[in-house]
């Protein structure tokens, strides 16, 4: 059984079928009709610098402070918060950035390989633009601010092309002209609809043989060290071999029940605007750098998008969020027409190091996590669910996965 049915949850549904393994996905929603519907279709397989880095501290009172700022916190909130907090902190030091970046890494090459089977068989493999990913400065000084990034980047093999101005503005015209460098990614892809992506997936489990069940995982019963059925939500009580944990955020309460662990996950709650007809057209992904917003064309639009807000999964959403951005995007975008536009805000599973969480429990030798992708949950998707795939069938995992263990917070 897979508890949860995102992106991640599918792939590992997957991955288990193709081995031979009868298969059955819990979710009290659609398959990825929660963070994997509305992201920004990015497979991010540049990324591999985490997100907690040397001098990031002294960012967030500026970020904190300002009205279109990438990072809020709702304040009452933040006593729950600062335990997760103080291990961001401390994930961004230099070591530790060196060790998350390498896990990163060995996670995000295998990325395309994985997909494209998945991809092919579902039929939607050309549904992803190979245009690349534009990030884009106001100047050259601003993108040497961020040389730690790009140094981590080239370091692990990830291309790195330098625009000047009139070459950013030749690859998008739209881009105001106060543009004026630009960093392309090429091996990054966008697919054009997230949503469209991983429902075929869920389809194509199902045509493969596997089961989709709306329900809630809520608890576990185990004898003698493995768990042998979990009651849902309704009290239908569900027996199995095997669990897969992968249920994003909400993975928090079940490693809990499981593993009597607190394990150190967040909702990076997530917003965007997708404008129907926004009058302008982008050919790829671009990423403001300084301003650390997204805009994404997509089928049905373009998706402008970004910001972090910490308060936690009850809280309602602040869709002032996404009017800041739509703000900050017309600075960006001078033809920009934002009228019409679709308001949206996810829960992403956050950790503090920037890694997911992927491996055996420690305490149930059937139980396996596969939760914790953060903002690469649809590009770590297909690898997390091989890796998941040959941890239960008793193999040694071909990517080293110790350093996404559920017990290193």
């Amino acid at each position: 059984m897979i508890a949860g049915a995102g992106v991640v949850g599918i792939c590992c549904a997957l991955a288990l079928r193709r081995r031979g393994f009868s298969v059955t996905v819990v979710d009290p929603e659609a398959p990825g009709s929660q963070t994997s519907s509305g992201n920004a279709g990015g497979f991010g397989v540049t990324e591999v610098m985490p997100l907690s880095a040397p001098g990031l501290l002294w960012k967030v009172p500026g970020w904190l402070l300002d009205p279109l700022g990438p990072l809020a916190i709702r304040w009452r909130y933040l006593p729950q918060l600062l335990p997760w907090l103080w291990r961001f902190v401390r994930a961004g030091d230099a070591a530790r950035v060196a060790h998350q970046a390498q896990a990163l890494a060995a996670l995000l090459k295998p990325t395309f390989d994985d997909y494209a089977p998945l991809l092919q068989a579902a039929g939607v493999a050309d549904s992803l633009i190979s245009e690349g990913a534009l990030t884009v400065y106001r100047d050259r000084d601003a993108y040497r601010r961020d040389a730690l990034e790009w140094d981590t980047k080239r370091a692990w093999g990830v291309r790195c092309e330098e625009l000047d101005g009139a070459d950013v503005h030749a690859l998008e015209p739209a881009l105001s002209p106060d543009v004026r460098f630009g960093v392309l990614t090429p091996d990054w892809r966008n697919t054009v609809d997230p949503f469209r992506l991983v429902t075929a997936l869920a389809e194509l489990l199902v045509r493969e043989g596997g089961t989709l069940h709306r329900g809630r995982v809520v608890d576990a019963e185990s004898v003698d060290g493995l768990v042998r059925s979990v009651r849902l939500e309704d009290a239908t009580r569900v027996a199995l071999d095997r669990l897969v944990v992968a249920a994003g955020v909400w993975s928090k309460p079940l490693v809990r029940r499981l593993d009597s662990l607190d394990v150190a996950l967040e909702s990076e709650r997530g917003y965007n605007t997708t404008l129907p007809a926004p009058g302008i057209t982008l050919h790829r992904e671009v990423i403001f750098a300084e301003r650390k917003f997204v805009a994404s064309p997509m089928a049905m639009g373009l998706r402008i998008g970004g910001a972090a807000e910490f308060a936690g999964l009850e809280a309602p959403p602040n869709y002032a969020r996404c009017t800041a951005l739509l703000q900050l995007a017309q600075a960006y975008l001078p033809g920009l027409r934002t009228e019409g536009g679709t308001q949206w805000m996810g829960h992403r599973p956050s950790t503090p190091d920037s890694l997911p969480v992927i491996g055996r429990s420690p305490a149930k030798a059937n139980v396996f996590y596969a939760f914790g992708h953060g903002h690469l949950g649809l590009t770590q998707a297909a690898t997390t669910g091989r890796l998941i795939a040959e941890l239960a069938c008793g193999e040694v995992p071909s990517i080293d996965v110790q350093p996404f263990a559920v017990t290193r917070f």
